[in-house]
């Protein structure tokens, strides 16, 4: 299995989300070739770009495809809102929740060889590289981590909309109320998991 790995948003944007979707790379090539053909999107797959009606059907997709994933959530009221304390860079906060994130994931993998996959277009590629160097002393023998461009990459483009769907649930954007109807159940059925930040190391 692959964990597939993608931010969404910002602590000045009130909160920053990082997905870690797990899923075989053929059935993360299934699922957005799927989606393609049934939508006709051209360009790369975000979900800051999709309909609510998109996002459900590829949400649908991830689901019935036995998809899971560990979305780890900061809030900027959490995280930095307390008087006297300085609010942590965007790169510590997205560090942490990759760490949060495919932490929770590593005790589930039972040992079995698991690669991680890490979409490389946020921060430059040298910090990038010690964040990947982190993961890889955290997986060990088990697994191998890597950057990868998300236009390339099935999985990086769907574990984006998983984590944007819970970034505009929890900023209470105005999609918010349609895509916690159309998240719910996968909350339900632990599909989809959430752990929150509660601070940075």
């Amino acid at each position: 299995m692959t964990i597939y790995c993608d931010e969404s948003g910002g602590l000045n944007a009130g909160a920053m989300t990082f997905a870690a979707v797990m899923l075989t790379p053929q059935v993360a090539a299934d699922i957005h070739s799927r989606f393609r053909s049934v939508t006709g999107l051209r360009g790369e797959l975000k979900g800051s770009r999709i309909s609510v009606v998109e996002r459900a059907y590829l949400l649908e997709l991830f689901d019935r495809a036995g998809g899971r994933a560990w979305v780890a959530v900061a809030k900027r009221d959490t995280i930095g809102g307390k008087p006297g304390v300085t609010v942590p860079s965007d790169l510590s906060v997205y560090a942490a929740l990759l760490n949060l994130a495919v932490g929770r994931w590593l005790p589930e993998t039972g040992g079995v060889c698991t690669d991680v996959v890490i979409d490389d277009g946020r921060y430059d590629p040298t910090i990038l590289g010690k964040v990947r160097e982190e993961i890889q002393a955290g997986l060990g023998a088990w697994g191998r981590a890597s950057l990868a461009d998300s236009h390339r990459s099935d999985g990086v483009q769907i574990a984006d909309v998983i984590a944007n769907s819970l970034f505009n649930i929890t900023v209470g954007s105005p999609r918010a109320q349609r895509i916690q109807q159309i998240i719910e159940p996968m909350l339900a059925s632990k599909t989809i998991r959430v752990a929150e930040l509660t601070h940075v190391g």
